[in-house]
């Protein structure tokens, strides 16, 4: 392999070396998508801009189950690349690209078929943008084969340690969809069917260039048609990690939605302004999504390897890192708070409620940098379902939370920004508790011994 290994060094210098190629690509994403809302909202209109932006939590909910089973194949594969098992290694890729690849077919027409009914009846889509919601997110659902593909291929990427890759197919896509959404939008003016179509296909060629990247920079996962082999136990691996991490982002979607239910019922301008500050907050989490995921390939290779002392050295020095971050952005999205909204060219109401949302979030996402890099230890050393239990935990105490006082005087519409407070603090909560308790290692140590 031409990438090394995370389990010898400094355990910080690896980690975030790993890390910044994926904070990168991610902070590249959230910039096409931002892109995306910024040239919908003047070009399109406020209406179409709440159109896209009702969307996304249950967009979220297809793409969670790209991002669990992916994250679990590549934290099957970091294990055998650890232990130096090609062969091994070759079967869980091979299964895990046929698995992704019908999972997002299936999805694909799932999409479609339901579009209509799920966001009028479960989402509660207002009729000002009923229409347009319904058809962006079909032409959207166009496109998630691609997005099953390329996660799979950039999943196996990052287990064997090179997440740099992923930053450069992120870069493709990213300009690619701002150039194609000027033109579809702003030219054309096709509206929201520009926007998806525009997504589609930068979604298209950022799956192109990961096959091909990975193909020819690592023969190993060079496999001809006969290559393509369905292992039982690579799968059963694969789903035993993978559906748990799956299942957590599952109910984070399922949490949004019914958030999102909340947030309509406020009006079209409550809408669009959560629809800016939705977009903001990806921001304020991408350093500890990005600790996650790379958490998690450190772990599950010096697990592979029998270093798990090393697992608990870079844990702390991630989160310490992690804090520091977000903090950091934090900063920034409070004193720009006011310029970041007339970027959405937001009408005077949508931005009353739009700037006391990105302050209040610039404080509390804090609170998930100090847990939320501990997922990715917990995923590495095969506890998967405990982050999941988190997730259920915080989300279902925001949601409850939000439904039982936004009609209340004391917090009323505000509680869309502040449900997170509650939330995330249980969570940050649980998380350490069963950190520190050590029951994460004792398992794997018990299992170990009797392998």
């Amino acid at each position: 392999m031409a990438v090394k290994a995370m389990t010898d060094g400094t355990p910080w210098k690896h980690i975030l070396s790993f890390a910044m190629p994926v904070l990168a690509g991610s902070l590249l994403q959230q910039l096409y998508n931002t892109a995306d809302s910024v040239i919908v909202g003047r070009y399109a209109g406020q209406s179409a801009l709440s159109g896209v932006g009702t969307t996304g939590s249950f967009a979220f909910l297809f793409l969670a189950i790209a991002f669990g089973i992916s994250g679990g194949n590549g934290i099957v594969i970091a294990q055998h690349y650890g232990a130096g098992d090609e062969k091994a290694l070759r079967k869980a890729a091979s299964t895990g690209i046929i698995m992704m690849m019908a999972l997002g077919a299936v999805l694909t027409l799932l999409g479609l078929a339901i579009a209509e009914p799920a966001l009028t009846h479960f989402i509660g889509v207002k009729p000002e943008y009923h229409d347009l919601a319904v058809q962006y997110f079909r032409w959207y659902c166009v496109g998630l084969i691609f997005q099953y593909g390329y996660n799979s291929f950039s999943g196996i990427l990052r287990a064997v340690g090179d997440s740099q890759a992923t930053l450069y197919f992120l870069l493709i896509s990213s300009v690619l969809n701002i150039i194609l959404d000027l033109l579809f939008v702003k030219v054309f003016k096709w509206g929201v069917f520009g926007a998806a179509v525009a997504t589609d296909i930068a979604q298209a060629a950022s799956f192109l260039a990961a096959y091909l990247y990975m193909v020819i920079k690592y023969p190993v996962f060079k496999f001809k048609l006969k290559d393509y082999v369905w292992d039982k136990v690579s799968a059963a691996k694969t789903i035993k990690v993978g559906s748990p991490i799956a299942l957590q982002l599952v109910i984070v979607a399922f949490g949004l939605t019914f958030i999102q239910r909340a947030v309509n019922s406020f009006g079209p301008a409550m809408t669009a302004s959560f629809t800016v500050g939705g977009r903001i907050e990806m921001y304020l989490n991408l350093p500890c999504n990005a600790f996650q995921t790379t958490l998690a390939t450190y772990t599950g290779q010096n697990v592979g390897a029998g270093k798990i002392e090393r697992v608990k050295q870079g844990a702390r020095q991630t989160i310490f890192i992690s804090v520091l971050m977000t903090i950091f952005i934090s900063a920034a999205v409070w004193f720009s708070a006011d310029k970041i909204i007339q970027l959405f060219a937001l009408d005077a109401e949508a931005a009353a409620y739009c700037l006391p949302h990105l302050r209040t979030v610039a404080f509390i996402n804090v609170v998930l940098s100090m847990y939320i890099p501990l997922f990715g230890v917990f995923q590495g050393t095969n506890h998967s379902g405990f982050p999941t239990i988190v997730a259920t935990c915080a989300l279902t105490t925001r949601v409850i939370i939000t439904f039982l006082v936004k009609d209340t005087a004391f917090f009323g519409h505000t509680i869309i920004w502040w449900n997170g407070l509650f939330g995330f603090g249980l969570g940050c909560t649980l998380s350490w508790i069963y950190y520190l308790s050590g029951k994460w290692q004792n398992g794997l140590i018990k299992e170990k011994q009797s392998a």
